[in-house]
């Protein structure tokens, strides 16, 4: 029969995402509901090993649904990694009283809390927060829709320059391992071409296409490029192979980079963020544990932890096809 809770802790760890603070005030607005305590870790894994905790209640949380980052604030720690640190970061959770623990970050932040579950048998729910919705068992994670809606109207203001100016821009934005930003974005913003890492659609394919746009009487252009994209070591790579090969444009590179990760959430965030509070909260309350909470279908789900880590967030292949008609 498994433990009862009564005091939860909750941090966030990895990289930052819009609607991580939603989240947190979520959790802990059930708890207070629940009559639960609720523990908020400073600085993730960093701050459980040093004992860096505050009480939360619900007042403590008002005003924060609308901020961009992580109020706990956000450090990878080398020391969780170890058997010895995590030992010691149990040590601080019992000596604190604390029960079960929400963690809100991406893959990273699930694999320290299923060691630290495996080895003290210490209840963890995850929830998903990372822009790049590069987690399995999950639709949507954290921070996605109001990184896309950036990059948009980032990409929107970099046309009216390009058109402007007769211009191509390469508009490089975050997703190292999958596209779903870039192509999402790209679609929406009407990109000439997308470039993602689960396409490699060949540097010669690539200036084929552009010198097509240009021959139907296109004199700007946009491409966006996520960072994972296969074609050359890096956008500015790609930039000077088209600066040699094709004749006409004049070529700039845009890097969004970390403006991705900040701004005020979109409505759609801070009502998955308050929904995945909820859920992870009542979810720990009913005695589950090494389960993340996501939505599938909008509809909330859990999945072990091991299956979100492992498994490969798939790109939408229907999407793809649409992108190559638009750019027709």
């Amino acid at each position: 029969m498994s433990k009862k809770i009564t005091k939860i802790a909750v941090m966030t760890s990895g990289g930052d995402a819009p609607g991580m603070n939603a989240a947190v005030r979520s959790v802990v607005r059930a708890c207070a509901y629940h009559e639960l305590e609720c523990v908020g870790i400073h600085r993730g894994y960093d701050g459980m090993i040093e004992g860096d905790f505050i009480p939360l209640d619900a007042r403590s949380v008002r005003g924060i649904i609308n901020k961009g980052g992580t109020f706990l604030k956000s450090a990878r720690c080398e020391r969780f990694r170890t058997t010895d640190g995590r030992q010691i970061a149990h040590n601080q959770m019992v000596k604190e009283g604390i029960d079960a623990l929400v963690v809100i970050g991406g893959d990273g932040t699930f694999t320290g809390a299923l060691h630290f579950n495996a080895e003290f048998d210490f209840p963890v729910i995850g929830i998903p927060g990372t822009i790049d919705n590069d987690i399995s068992g999950t639709d949507r994670t954290l921070g996605y829709d109001t990184a896309l809606n950036t990059a948009v109207d980032a990409i929107d203001k970099i046309r009216d320059t390009a058109h402007s100016h007769d211009r191509l821009f390469f508009v490089e934005v975050m997703g190292r391992d999958v596209g779903h930003i870039a192509l999402n974005a790209g679609v929406g913003a009407g990109a000439e071409e997308i470039l993602i890492p689960e396409e490699d659609m060949g540097i010669e394919r690539l200036v084929e296409s552009l010198q097509r746009s240009k021959i139907s009487g296109k004199s700007s252009s946009i491409v966006v490029v996520a960072e994972g994209d296969k074609i050359g070591k890096s956008v500015f790579e790609l930039k000077d192979y088209v600066d040699e090969n094709l004749e006409g444009y004049d070529v700039r590179v845009s890097v969004l980079g970390h403006m991705q990760r900040g701004g005020s959430p979109t409505c759609y965030d801070r009502v998955l963020a308050s929904r995945m509070g909820v859920k992870a909260v009542e979810s720990l309350i009913e005695g589950k544990s090494n389960f993340m909470v996501g939505t599938i279908h909008d509809k909330m789900t859990l999945t072990p932890l091991e299956q979100a880590i492992k498994g490969e967030s798939k790109i939408n292949k229907e999407l793809i096809r649409v992108s190559e008609i638009m750019t027709t």
